[in-house]
């Protein structure tokens, strides 16, 4: 048996910018005996740009999607993550059979259920009673079968007290609730969540999130996510793609699409020298900033979380210091500054001559969680007086250590993971 949920072989959809039609009588008449009569391709879907929203097309087609190709395996949760426009919904609605692929083949193994957008399928003057037994017939739920879970349901979205007044008063909080309670409840074997978490509560986000974990790695369903939220993404998901501009910029294991997604066109550098400063101001020059593996002079070589990593500033100061010292801050990948760390007077000694200086600092091994990192600098005089502050000056990346079966541990929470030492005896 296939372990294949969904298979997405070439697809590419296509919009006409403007009119529905191709504008003339002749064309229209073309197009309906080339796709009906002679079933070839539509002749006036040839014409196409890439679907950058940003730019002026020189076209009236533009391409949603192109030459998409996926292979989702059944029990996978899929977070499919990219720009306002960049084809994420188009992709749901493909699936959700919403629309046609205008190329290639979408294959599904398994009842779909879909929640793509706020209070879909809900009719405002019905009650909410009334819409669980229509969304649910619209998702494909038997009556007995809605009539066996209602209770379930209406538990799940916390609108007990409303249920029996029409949804055109419930807020789009609620709606979204109810909405998602049904579809949650359809037991389908693959379960599509378009951007709806957003408008719900924290603590609707946190049991909505729940249900789909449950239903993914309890059940071994298929659940294929969509959202701005990466921390929502990365607690959720085992598998990412990156979609831009409608076609598929990135795949693989969720923390690796997401961090690249964060980091998006900002490639700085582990290693940087200068033989002319750029970085300079009262007599400190920055002349070389990288941080490596201990222990070697290759910049390239991988940094794992087992690894001492050492950070290597040379400077050159054209003037004399009383009380000088470098004070670096550590971000994570979504540029929240995480802790800081100076040499100040409890390592080195503050009173600095003119010269040229080496400064090294040591990262212990198992204290960082794999993932990117960038550092800024401050530097200091006087202990309190910061004249130089230098963002984004380096990153680097920690890599996931691997076990020996040659399999990668999953990611802890959290951007530190030190190793403590722990003591046990038997009583």
């Amino acid at each position: 048996m296939s372990d294949v949920a969904i298979k997405i072989e070439n697809v590419g959809k296509q919009y006409r910018l403007g009119l529905v039609t191709t504008g003339t009588l002749s064309h229209d008449l073309n197009r309906w005996w080339r796709t009906t009569i002679l079933h070839q391709e539509d002749p006036y879907l040839k014409i196409g740009e890439t679907n950058d929203r940003t730019t002026k097309g020189s076209s009236d087609y533009v391409w949603a999607l192109r030459d998409i190709n996926m292979e989702i395996k059944k029990g996978d949760v899929v977070g499919i993550i990219g720009k306002n426009g960049a084809g994420k919904s188009t992709l749901l609605k493909l699936l959700s059979r919403v629309t046609t692929p205008t190329t290639g083949t979408i294959k599904a193994h398994g009842r779909i259920g879909s929640l793509l957008e706020v209070g879909t399928g809900f009719h405002p003057e019905m009650t909410g009673r009334e819409n669980i037994y229509m969304n649910g017939a619209i998702l494909g739920m038997s009556k007995q079968e809605i009539t066996r879970k209602f209770d379930e349901i209406v538990d799940f979205s916390g609108c007990e007290r409303y249920i029996d007044t029409p949804v055109k008063r419930y807020s789009s909080g609620m709606m979204v609730r109810l909405g998602f309670a049904v579809a949650a409840h359809l037991d389908p074997e693959i379960l599509i969540v378009d951007e709806v978490l957003a408008v719900g509560d924290a603590e609707f986000q946190k049991k909505a999130i729940g249900k789909m974990q449950d239903v993914s790695k309890g059940e071994g369903r298929t659940v294929l996510f969509v959202s701005h939220n990466m921390a929502s993404v990365k607690s959720l998901c085992n598998v990412g793609y990156r979609l831009q501009n409608g076609v598929i910029a990135d795949a693989g294991d969720i923390d690796t699409v997401v961090s690249r997604y964060l980091r998006g066109d900002n490639q700085i550098a582990n290693h940087k020298v200068w033989n002319e400063p750029d970085i300079k101001k009262n007599g400190f020059e920055l002349l070389e900033f990288g941080v490596r593996k201990k222990g070697t002079s290759d910049y390239s070589d991988s940094i794992s979380m087992i690894d001492d990593a050492e950070i290597v500033i040379r400077y050159r100061l054209t003037k004399s210091f009383k009380q000088f010292h470098l004070t670096l801050h550590y971000k994570n990948e979504q540029g929240q500054r995480i802790f800081s760390s100076s040499g100040c007077d409890r390592c080195i000694a503050l009173q600095h001559d003119e010269g040229e200086y080496l400064q090294t600092s040591i990262i212990p091994g198992n204290f960082l969680n794999w993932g990117n990192y960038s550092l800024d600098l401050f530097v200091v005089e006087d202990r309190k007086n910061v004249f130089l502050v230098e963002a984004d000056v380096v990153s680097f990346t920690i890599s996931n250590k691997i076990v020996e079966i040659g399999a990668f541990m999953g990611k802890e929470p959290g951007d530190v993971t030190p190793k403590f030492d722990f003591e046990e005896v038997k009583l």
